[in-house]
């Protein structure tokens, strides 16, 4: 029998997975609190921006359906996942799996409310956002990596693959924590920056202070995974973090061939991603709490365990928290006071 399938949140990332399962003929569901949103796409399907804009008829519901489900695919932001899943895990197949689709180490929280053996993660590397009600645009190409917590083999990950490869292409790895880690660096950079700047990273990146600030992040995140012994894999198959995070001269430098070369690099992952706009700062202007605790704070906490000074995850992540209060403003003068925070030197 086909799997059934239930997607719980129905924002950007949850929007458009449910909107392609549904086109392919899977037996998906999605589940969002927001009525509204429910409603709407209920009565008026997923309406799909870009390349091919069409409206995809779908279901959405605004209460716990009862299941049983072979797979739910948790798409809410992070600081709602544990929340999630208490509520839907009664609904979970008792053979069946959550896939973490968060950004951050979300899998342990998980695997704490199903089970050990019924959690596993996706890494996604694209982005997508709703800009209106029931209206979803990818923002970003990409697929999933796939993977169990501790690294075991599981055949349901096949499965999974060959449900969401319509949405993107799939792999399946071995070092799932190698995978999140990397894309931790990768989000702890560039959700963060995009949230306090407040616009789409091909803008931000065009910034030298933006670009030093995005490293200097990425540096910290390298050396806690390091004292947690991760092995780092590569971004999207290309993306050398352990190359990219600065040496001790680099961080004294301004203008060595080496800094130029990473720069250089910032650079075209923001061409890349030039559409992308923080999820962080979209949960910011909706007044729901951002994501920063489970990125850059989670680079501080590590770090105090293993006496790993993270000054600049750090300060992002109180500024975060300030223009998430209301005590402060996104904007390009918030980053570069930032930055200049941060090199220990007065604001312009």
């Amino acid at each position: 029998m086909p799997a059934k399938i239930l997607v719980v949140g129905c924002g950007g990332i949850g929007g458009i997975c449910t909107a392609h399962l549904a086109e392919t003929g899977q037996d998906v569901l999605a589940f969002s609190t927001n009525s509204a949103i429910a409603e709407h796409v209920s009565t008026h399907g997923f309406r799909l921006l870009g390349e091919d804009p069409r409206i995809i008829p779908g279901r959405v519901v605004d209460t716990v359906p009862q299941g049983p489900f072979n797979y739910i695919l948790l798409a809410t932001q992070p600081p709602q996942v544990e929340e999630a899943a208490r509520a839907v895990v009664g609904s979970l197949a008792p053979d069946g799996a959550m896939l973490c689709l968060q950004n951050g180490l979300c899998e342990a929280r998980v695997a704490a409310i199903a089970g050990p053996d019924r959690c596993l993660g996706a890494v996604v590397g694209w982005g997508a956002s709703m800009p209106e009600l029931g209206v979803y645009e990818r923002t970003a190409a990409g697929g999933f990596t796939l993977g169990h917590p501790l690294g075991k083999g599981d055949p349901r990950l096949n499965e999974l693959a060959r449900i969401l490869e319509p949405i993107g292409p799939c792999e399946i790895t071995d070092n799932l924590p190698g995978k999140r880690w990397s894309k931790l660096a990768l989000n702890a950079a560039v959700s963060s920056l995009g949230c306090v700047g407040g616009d789409r990273l091909g803008v931000l990146m065009q910034l030298r202070p933006v670009r030093r600030l995005a490293l200097e992040i990425m540096s910290e995140v390298v050396e806690v995974a390091k004292a947690e012994g991760v092995r780092l894999e590569k971004v999207s198959g290309t993306l050398d973090l352990e190359w990219v995070a600065l040496t001790p001269e680099e961080r004294q430098s301004s203008g060595s061939a080496s800094l130029v070369a990473k720069h250089s690099l910032l650079l075209a992952v923001g061409f890349r991603y030039r559409r992308m706009r923080s999820s962080m700062l979209a949960a910011v202007e909706r007044g729901r709490p951002p994501a920063v605790d489970f990125l850059n704070g989670e680079v501080v906490s590590r770090g105090l365990k293993h006496g790993i000074p993270t000054p600049v995850n750090a300060a992002i992540q109180e500024k975060v928290w300030e223009i998430a209060l209301g005590k402060d403003s996104s904007g390009v003068a918030t980053l570069e006071r930032l930055h200049a925070a941060t090199r220990g030197r007065p604001a312009p």
